[in-house]
């Protein structure tokens, strides 16, 4: 078998949506529910602790390679049949609607409050109301961005099976 242009793109493409919608799966069905039974201070260390490591290269590809890829995949296979465009149309704008703007607008605000305060410093009152500010907001977030990465993921695998 040659190994095409086409062919890497596509493993490339399948693959960093199923890690993204992997990654979003894993943290809503074990993550969350875990350290959400930690109490207030052990919660938001957790968390904060988390959100500190996650920035890092390989999640950056991860989070972001789909939609650029995504953007490359569709220009260089516009001329497939129009069924396959609408369907990388809806994978792309799905991911980058409820993946990617939902982490920037939501998320990404929420962590940002949660890293600025000094969880040591804190009051046992102040812990409990970051943590009714910051968990169900962020937990509803994340879920939008598990249902979406997952639609994506499936609208791409579908694109592999018309194409056949």
């Amino acid at each position: 078998m040659d190994l095409t242009l086409h062919h890497i793109l596509t493993i490339v493409l399948v693959l960093l949506l199923g890690l993204s919608a992997g990654l979003c799966f894993t943290w809503t069905n074990a993550v969350t529910p875990g350290i959400g039974q930690l109490d207030d201070l052990g919660y938001l260390s957790a968390f904060q602790q988390m959100n500190r490591s996650i920035i890092n290269p390989f999640f950056i590809l991860v989070f972001f390679g789909p939609f650029f890829l995504g953007l490359i995949y569709l220009y260089l296979y516009k001329n497939e049949s129009s069924s396959i465009i609408w369907f990388l149309i809806f994978a792309i704008a799905i991911y980058f609607f409820g993946v990617l703007l939902v982490t920037i607008a939501g998320n990404v605000p929420l962590n940002e409050i949660l890293d600025k305060t000094d969880l040591n410093k804190a009051k046992t009152e102040d812990l409990k109301q970051l943590r009714e500010r910051f968990e169900d907001k962020w937990n509803t977030l994340h879920l939008i961005r598990t249902m979406s990465s997952a639609i994506a993921f499936i609208l791409i695998i579908l694109t592999l099976i018309i194409k056949k």
